[in-house]
């Protein structure tokens, strides 16, 4: 137990950490992070823990980046922040030219906000108020993917499909409609769609032939589910999506909030299958990792559509626009540049995808997904992804504390191991990250199999 009144201490007193049950995290040991350098993140007595998670998918070129810390430090000596109702400054100004100029398709405007799920919401409420003031029938709906998670606004969490997350707020939400994948393939997409885990594409065409004319936008992750367990889709997947939406008129919107700032191996997801959003949320790794911002990008057309009296969109942020965050996201983007970060990053790509090859034969391991550099490796009982194990036994959970003794971090989605290192990491410390996992699996293997 912690001593009274030490840093662990006064946190398990005063603090409500998220996504977590408080009960378990009161009753063990935690860490404390005091210090970071490059791809580690350092606890109070000095450890060193490499980051094998971005801190949550958002790092991206290490900690204490020279340039990130040079550029926040500068906007210091000048203003830390003003709002931006009734005024503007220029590091947004820049920040939201660079987005344009960087951005797939005809997006065109940038909208701040602060976090991932303000970014979708604010999509949802534009793509909305769009459509009342587009002069043409009305569309009060939005389509979405099961097991889709897009934040946990109620907005966001309406369009979301993870029950876990959702269940005690179902009364608040607006209705939505959903294709679900269990309904039998007919499209050829796989043997059955349900091993991708995505809707048939013949479903989604069914369900858009009877409700396209009252969707005002369908939504979806580009090229794979995040938080839903890093649910791959089939190559051309979210192609095949978008262009039915473009056929039935709706809004195509995009979450890219885990998917954006290289974590695919582009910049943006979008990118690897041509498509052009109408709408596109970004978050995470938009100042690398280093301060809350959020952007949501939309075309002209929808910006236009707001332009006159009683169209005002009536959203805002004190923080919209922190001239820290914007400072620190225009280093980020400068780093791209200067340090070809998405050139480097290729051989990183297919390093992990060899060290994850080497994993598919460790026990417990059911199944690999990989896209880019994000990989979910989801652990079963016998290697059986239909014999998945007891919630209550929390396998997951067993592996990365595993991982954490032999001083690595990770974060599990229910029994699926997420690998998101940040982008600058490098040969040796992946191989680190792929080993230390492997070991971590075996060890739990072993202790479940003397049970």
């Amino acid at each position: 137990m912690p001593t009274e009144h030490s840093l662990e201490f006064d946190d398990k007193r005063y603090l409500w950490h998220p996504f977590t049950q408080q009960q378990d995290w009161e009753a063990e040991p935690q860490l404390v992070i005091t210090d970071a350098d490059g791809c580690y993140l350092i606890d109070q007595e000095g450890k060193r823990y490499l980051d094998g998670v971005s801190s949550l998918w958002a790092n991206l070129h290490g900690h204490r980046h020279p340039l990130i810390n040079a550029a926040i430090t500068q906007q210091l000596d000048k203003v830390a922040h003003t709002t931006m109702l009734g005024l503007t400054h220029p590091k947004a100004i820049e920040l939201g030219k660079r987005l344009i100029e960087l951005a797939p398709g005809r997006l065109s405007r940038v909208f701040y906000s602060d976090t991932g799920a303000a970014a979708m919401e604010i999509a949802l409420k534009q793509a909305f108020q769009y459509w009342q003031q587009s002069n043409q029938p009305q569309r009060t709906y939005f389509l979405s993917i099961t097991n889709a998670y897009h934040g946990d606004t109620v907005g966001a969490m309406s369009i979301g499909g993870m029950e876990i997350y959702r269940h005690a707020y179902t009364s608040l939400f607006f209705p939505t409609i959903t294709v679900d994948s269990t309904v039998p393939c007919t499209c050829g997409n796989q043997p059955s769609c349900t091993d991708c885990h995505m809707p048939c594409l013949d479903e989604l065409e069914r369900v858009l032939a009877r409700h396209g004319h009252e969707l005002a936008g369908v939504v979806i992750e580009p090229l794979f589910q995040g938080a839903g367990g890093i649910r791959i889709y089939p190559r051309g997947y979210t192609r095949a999506v978008w262009e039915m939406t473009k056929r039935h008129g709706a809004l195509f919107i995009v979450d890219e909030v885990a998917t954006g700032f290289g974590r695919t191996g582009t910049m943006f997801a979008c990118e690897h299958e041509g498509i052009e959003p109408d709408i596109m949320g970004l978050a995470k790794g938009i100042t690398g990792g280093y301060l809350p911002l959020a952007a949501t990008l939309a075309t002209e057309e929808i910006y236009q559509a707001f332009l006159g009296p009683g169209r005002t969109f009536y959203h805002g942020h004190t923080y919209t626009g922190n001239p820290l965050a914007c400072a620190a996201a225009l280093a980020n983007l400068d780093i791209f540049v200067q340090e070809q970060t998405l050139h480097r990053l290729q051989p990183r790509i297919e390093q992990l995808t060899q060290g994850l090859e080497q994993l598919r034969a460790f026990p417990l391991v059911a199944d690999i997904r990989q896209y880019g550099f994000v990989a979910g490796i989801e652990l079963a009982q016998q290697k059986d992804l239909q014999r998945p194990f007891p919630a209550e036994k929390k396998v997951g959970s067993l592996v990365i504390k595993e991982a954490r003794r032999r001083g690595v971090i990770l974060r599990p989605l229910s029994d699926v191991l997420v690998l998101m290192p940040p982008l600058a990491i490098s040969e040796q410390e992946l191989a680190l990250l792929i080993q230390v996992t492997g070991e971590a699996i075996q060890s739990v293997a072993e202790k479940l199999a003397d049970e």
